[in-house]
């Protein structure tokens, strides 16, 4: 069954919100109708929803502008930020999690590492490894690699309090956006220990290369997560125009069983 029109506009607004695309003030009624093509009725529906969740304020006279989520005030969505849709980034940011690094050094980077990051066999590399957990116990083993000229903010200590992209986005560099795949694996001995699980356990396994504006890789992250802890749900929409129709991301949530 295909999506009501409405909601399918209040997603692609509520996208906007969160990515801070509209400053202060939204569109009103009219500019919405003409470009998603849909009745007045279709926008005011999808309005009253963002409304309801208190992304947007309404009143006569002054038109629909955005409100800033509570502890938000004054803060810009940043690039690092929009890639809330990536699954550590989703646990890191809606759970109570804690991180401890288990390894941090530079590196010689390897074949497949140089071959990730566009760089030369045997550049200098920071290579951490770091372990997520709740309180019910470890969640996700994360390796990550990140060229030497993007890591001088990248201190054992600071891993350990922040997250890598927000890290990397404070030291001046620009995310641009991420190439990610997600398959299966089984737990090695050191991973298994380091999760609390028994050897040969089912994982989700997640590779992710993050590029900067100029479109230069500046990490790429292995990552191996316990799927009997979490869900991750995605909800999709088709947009564009009827040549070209394609499912786009709207929505993610993690949820700890």
């Amino acid at each position: 069954m295909p999506l009501p029109k409405y909601h399918s506009v209040y997603l692609v607004l509520k996208e906007r919100l969160r990515d801070g695309l509209y400053d202060q003030r939204v569109p009103g009624e009219l500019e919405l109708m003409e470009e998603f093509a849909v009745s007045r009725a279709t926008v005011r529906k999808a309005l009253e929803n963002l409304t309801q969740e208190g992304l947007i304020e309404r009143s006569a006279g002054r038109g629909t502008r955005r409100l800033q989520p509570p502890g938000q005030a004054g803060q810009q969505a940043s690039p690092a930020h929009r890639m809330a849709g990536l699954l550590d980034n989703i646990i890191a940011a809606s759970l109570d999690t804690t991180v401890k690094v288990i390894e941090h050094e530079y590196v010689p980077a390897t074949g497949p590492v140089a071959q990730m990051l566009q760089i030369e066999p045997r550049s200098q590399v920071l290579r951490a490894v770091r372990v997520r957990s709740t309180k019910a116990g470890p969640v996700s083993f994360i390796t990550t690699w990140v060229p030497r000229e993007f890591a001088h903010n990248l201190g054992r200590r600071q891993l350990g309090r922040k997250a890598m992209l927000v890290l990397i986005e404070e030291s001046g560099v620009e995310i641009g956006r991420a190439r990610q795949s997600i398959s299966a694996r089984q737990a090695d001995a050191n991973v298994a220990a380091l999760l609390g699980l028994p050897l040969g356990a089912a994982l989700l396994s997640v590779s992710r290369v993050v590029y900067d504006v100029k479109d230069r890789p500046v990490l790429w992250l292995q990552g191996l997560y316990c799927p009997d802890r979490y869900e991750y749900e995605m909800e999709l929409s088709r947009v564009g125009n009827i040549d070209a129709k394609v499912w786009v991301s709207k929505d993610f949530n993690a949820y700890m069983r």
